[in-house]
């Protein structure tokens, strides 16, 4: 019996997509610190979350603008 294991792989791009698609729905604020992330993307992925994050000098205590920037909202 064949076991394959599929892992979504996390890039920075991903990341800050996941974030502006959390705060389009209106759960998570710019203002949080990064690791609020964790509680909406899977708890396996975190480790990798975590590195890409690091990789491009972001730390769990930043805020959620330092990752996205400013965001035009397309209706208001």
């Amino acid at each position: 019996m064949l076991s394959i294991t599929l892992t979504k792989r996390y890039s920075i791009c991903a990341i800050r997509e996941e974030a502006i698609n959390l705060l389009e729905l209106g759960v998570i604020a710019l203002d949080q610190p990064l690791r609020i992330l964790f509680e909406y993307l899977p708890a396996r992925e975190w480790s990798m979350i975590e590195c890409e994050l690091e990789r491009y000098d972001y730390f769990l205590r930043d805020r959620i603008i330092d990752l996205v920037g400013e965001i035009s909202w397309e209706s208001d």
